[in-house]
C-alpha cells in the first residue's frame, strides 16, 4: 500500500541514502532459497506482535519457499533476525505515535516496531507490500510474487504515522480482516460498543413508549417515538444504567454512541426547547445530555452525531473532554470538493463552528450513491482534497461510507485510494492509482484508468451533479448520456480484450463493467419505446427487445458473482431485481388513446425526480415502487394534468396509478376528479373518487384508480388533490406531502 508521496520514490531514496560508499547496499533475508534469519518477538509478545510475526513467516514462505522460525527473544542469541515489536533489540525513534510503525535495517538486523494497537501488524504488512512487492487490492487472496532471494536496503529508516486516529472506508473489503490490517483501516464494529443512531437502542420504543410516552420527543404537541426527550430525568437514569451494563459487558470498546435516530422529530417540550433556544441550535439539548452521561463515565469516550437537525454547533456548551462530535457531510453534492462546492456551505460553516468548540471531531462522509450503489459515481478526484480539508480543520477521524457490505461502483479502487489518504492525506494519488490499476487489472490497467478519467472529465465537462441520492436516469442528460456511455463501453471492450487470457483480471474488469451495464438497464426503463429503451415497435404495438431478457439475466448473474447483495440502501437483491424485470418484460404494452399525447400541467413537476418531464404521463410506461422511475413527481401541490387527444374520440375509461411511499413523504391523493372537454374550455365531470387518509404504513405500494363512462372528447383533465398536510403519524414541520402518478391511460 502506498502511504507516502511515492512508494517507488521512497524506496529509491532509502536505498540511495543507505548504500552510498558501501559495496553491498542490500541485505538478504533469503538468498537463493536459503536463510539464516529468525523472526524474533518479545519474550511475552502482545497479540499484535504475535500476529505480525506469523504474517511475516507465512508470506516470506509463500514468496521464497523458506519458512523462517519464530522464536521469543529470551530463546534467541545473535543479530541475524527480523525483530518484531518491542524487543530489547531496537532501532529507530524512541517513540512511534498512534498506531504507526517503524521499519529499519542495520547490519543484518531488520526491525518492525509499532506504536499502539495494531501498529506493529500494520508495519509487517507495509514491509511485505512496499519492500517485498506483495499486493492486497481487494477481499480476494493477496498477490504474492515468487523469488528465491529477498533483499532489503541496508540503513532503511521508514517511519509511518497516520494523520487520523480513526480510519474507515466502508466497502465490501471491510469484511476481510486481513485487508483492513494490510491497509491500516478500522471497522466501527471493532471500535464501538454502541454505534451510529443509538437512541432507540438505548431506550427501544417497543419496550417503553406505551407505558412512558414522556421518554420520547414532543412533536406537534404530541409525544411521538421519533427521538428521545433529553430533559427527562428518567431518560438520563435509564441511559446511565444501559451504559453501566454495556461497558461492563464490552470493556475493550473504545467508543460509545449517544446519537439521535436517522430522521427529524427533536423534542419541543418546554425544557428541551429552552435548552435549544439558549444554545441557538437543536444540538443544545443533545450536547448537554451527552455531556451529562459522559461525566458519569469519565474513563470512556462517547460520540454523538452532528447530523440533520443537530448539525449546527451550540453557542455555549462545549462537548466534554471525552465526547467526540461526528459531523456529517450528507447535504453536499459530490462533483466538486467540499471546500468549494456551494451545496457544502452549511457543512463548512458547521465544521468551523465545531472545530472551535472541540478538538474531538470526526467526519461522516459519503462516497457512493445510496439509491443506486452500482451507478457510476466518479467523485474520485475529490477524495484527496476532501481529506486534506478535513485534516486542515483538525479532524481526528473519518468514516467514509461507501456501499457497505454490498458491491458498489469501483469499490476496490475507492477503498484502496481512501485507505492511502486516511493514512496520509498528502499521498501521491497518481502513484497510488497507477499501482492499484496495474496490480488489480494487469494488462487492462491503461483502459480502466482511461475509463475512470473519462467519467471524471465528463462530470466536469457536462456540469453534472453528483447526488448521493441521484439516479442514472437523472444523469442521462450529462455524464451518463448514451453518447458518453458508448465512449466508456469502448474503453471497457479494450480492457476485456487485453485480459481475455487472464481469468482473474478479466473477472475484475467484469466487476468494473457492472456499473455501466446497470446504468444502461435502468435508463432503458425510462426510454421505453424510444431509442435506447427495452421496447421495440412491432406492427401497431411495442414488444420487448428480444436481447433484453438475456441481458438482464447476465447482469444478475454477474452481480451475484461480484458480491452484490442489494442494489440500493435497503433496496432490491439481484434476484428481486430480476423478478422485477421479469414482471416488467411480461407486461403487455398498453398505449391507449393518450399514448404520446401532449400534456399540460397547471402546477410544476419536481424536475430532479421527473427526468422525462410531463410526457411521463403518456409515454406508455408504468412505475414500480421506486419513485425514481417513470413517475411524475409533484411536491406539495395538486397534480392538474390536461391531455390533448388531438381530436374528439370515444372515451370509455380513464385510469391511472398513484404511489404511496410514506418513507419519502409520498401519498395517494385525497381525491381525484376526471373531466372531459371538446374545446378545452368547457369541461364535464367524467368521474370522481374520495380517498381516505391512510393509516400508518411505511410499505411502498401502488394504488390503481379506474373511471368508466361513455363520452366523445378531445381533452381529458385529471385533478389529483394533494394532501394539505402530512398524516399525524408522519408529520414533520419541514416536509409536505407529494404525489406520484405514472401513466394516464385513456381507452
Amino acid at each position: 500500500m502506498i502511504r507516502t508521496m511515492s512508494n517507488i520514490l521512497l524506496t529509491m531514496l532509502l536505498i540511495w541514502n543507505s548504500s552510498c560508499g558501501t559495496a553491498n547496499g542490500d541485505i538478504s533475508v533469503v538468498s537463493n532459497g536459503h536463510s539464516e534469519y529468525s523472526i524474533v518477538t518479545p519474550a511475552a509478545p502482545s497479540k499484535a506482535e504475535s500476529k505480525a510475526a506469523t504474517v511475516l513467516q507465512d508470506y516470506i514462505q509463500k514468496i521464497s519457499g523458506v519458512k523462517l522460525p519464530v522464536v521469543k527473544e529470551n530463546n534467541f542469541s545473535g543479530s541475524t533476525a527480523i525483530f518484531v515489536g518491542n524487543t530489547d533489540h531496537t532501532s529507530g525513534p524512541e517513540k512511534v505515535y498512534g498506531d504507526g510503525y517503524y521499519i529499519g535495517t542495520t547490519g543484518k538486523a531488520v526491525y518492525v516496531r509499532g506504536g499502539s494497537g495494531k501498529g506493529v501488524l500494520y508495519g509487517a504488512y507495509h514491509l511485505l507490500d512496499t519492500y517485498m512487492h506483495c499486493r492486497k487490492t481487494s477481499g480476494e487472496a493477496a498477490f504474492v510474487p515468487t523469488a528465491k532471494t529477498i533483499t532489503l536496503p541496508d540503513g532503511l529508516k521508514d517511519l509511518q504515522e497516520p494523520v487520523f486516529v480513526y480510519r474507515e472506508s466502508y466497502y465490501p473489503m471491510s469484511t476481510d480482516p486481513e485487508y483492513l490490517d494490510w491497509h491500516g483501516l478500522q471497522r466501527f464494529e471493532d471500535l464501538w460498543g454502541l454505534w451510529g443512531h443509538s437512541f432507540f437502542k438505548i431506550l427501544p420504543p417497543d419496550q417503553h413508549f406505551a407505558a412512558h410516552p414522556e421518554y420520547y420527543s414532543l412533536v406537534n404537541g404530541k409525544r411521538q417515538a421519533l427521538q428521545l426527550c433529553l430533559s427527562n430525568e428518567q431518560v438520563y437514569n435509564l441511559t446511565v444504567a444501559y451504559f453501566r451494563k454495556a461497558i461492563a459487558t464490552h470493556p475493550d470498546a473504545v467508543y460509545w454512541s449517544i446519537s439521535p435516530e436517522d430522521g427529524p422529530g427533536y423534542c419541543t417540550c418546554d425544557q428541551c426547547r429552552k435548552a435549544d433556544e439558549e444554545e441557538g441550535s437543536h444540538a443544545g439539548a443533545l450536547i448537554r445530555f451527552v455531556n451529562r452521561v459522559a461525566a458519569a463515565f469519565p474513563e470512556q469516550q462517547f460520540t454523538t452525531l452532528a447530523y440533520g437537525y443537530s448539525a449546527k454547533a451550540p453557542a455555549k456548551t462545549r462537548p466534554a473532554h471525552n465526547v467526540f462530535i461526528f459531523l456529517s457531510t450528507i447535504d453536499a453534492y459530490r462533483q466538486q470538493p467540499l471546500q468549494t462546492i456551494a451545496s457544502a456551505a452549511d457543512f463548512r460553516k458547521n465544521l468551523t463552528s465545531w472545530s472551535q468548540m472541540t478538538n474531538n471531531l470526526f467526519i461522516w462522509d459519503y462516497t457512493t450513491q445510496f439509491t443506486n450503489y452500482l451507478c457510476p459515481f466518479p467523485d474520485y478526484a475529490n477524495l484527496q482534497p476532501n481529506m486534506a480539508y478535513f485534516k486542515a480543520n483538525h479532524v481526528k477521524g473519518v468514516f467514509s461510507q461507501g456501499s457497505g457490505e454490498t458491491y458498489g461502483d469501483m469499490a476496490e479502487y475507492n477503498s484502496y485510494v481512501q485507505a492511502a489518504l486516511l493514512w496520509n492525506q498528502d499521498a501521491d494519488i497518481k502513484a497510488v492509482t497507477a499501482d492499484f490499476m496495474q496490480s488489480h487489472y494487469k494488462a487492462a490497467a491503461p483502459y480502466i484508468q482511461q475509463y475512470v478519467q473519462a467519467l471524471t472529465n465528463a462530470v466536469q465537462q457536462t456540469h453534472a451533479v453528483l447526488d448521493i441520492y441521484g439516479s442514472p436516469v437523472y444523469s442521462a442528460k450529462d455524464y451518463l448520456s448514451p453518447a458518453k456511455i458508448d465512449q466508456y463501453s469502448s474503453l471497457l471492450d479494450k480492457a476485456e480484450a487485453a485480459v481475455e487470457q487472464d481469468p482473474v483480471a478479466l473477472k475484475h474488469v467484469y466487476k468494473a463493467r457492472l456499473s455501466l451495464e446497470y446504468a444502461v438497464l435502468q435508463q432503458s426503463r425510462t426510454y421505453g419505446t424510444e431509442k435506447y429503451g427495452y421496447l421495440m415497435p412491432s406492427g401497431n404495438t411495442y414488444v420487448v427487445n428480444p436481447r433484453w431478457p438475456q441481458r438482464v439475466q447476465q447482469f444478475v448473474t454477474n452481480s451475484k458473482a461480484a458480491g452484490v447483495t442489494e442494489l440500493a440502501e435497503g433496496g432490491l437483491s439481484p434476484d428481486a431485481y430480476q423478478q422485477e424485470w421479469a414482471k416488467l418484460l411480461a407486461q403487455q404494452f398498453i398505449g391507449g388513446l393518450a399514448f404520446r399525447a401532449p400534456v399540460t400541467l397547471v402546477n410544476p413537476y419536481t424536475p430532479e425526480y421527473s427526468p422525462m418531464k410531463e410526457k411521463t404521463l403518456t409515454d406508455g410506461l408504468f412505475g414500480t415502487t421506486d419513485f425514481s422511475y417513470n413517475w411524475l413527481f409533484t411536491y406539495g401541490k395538486d397534480m392538474v394534468a390536461t391531455i390533448d387527444l388531438g381530436s374528439s374520440k370515444p372515451v370509455k375509461s380513464v385510469s391511472m396509478n398513484f404511489l404511496e411511499d410514506a418513507r419519502h413523504y409520498i401519498f395517494v391523493p385525497v381525491s381525484i376528479k376526471v373531466e372531459t372537454s371538446d374545446d378545452g374550455s368547457n369541461y364535464k365531470v367524467f368521474g370522481t373518487k374520495q380517498i381516505p387518509v391512510p393509516g400508518e404504513d411505511f410499505t411502498a405500494s401502488i394504488s390503481h384508480y379506474l373511471f368508466t363512462g361513455a363520452v366523445n372528447s378531445r381533452y381529458i383533465r385529471v385533478t389529483a388533490v394533494c394532501a394539505p398536510h402530512l398524516p399525524e403519524w408522519r408529520a414533520v414541520s419541514s416536509k409536505q406531502a407529494s404525489l406520484c402518478c405514472d401513466e394516464i391511460v385513456v381507452q
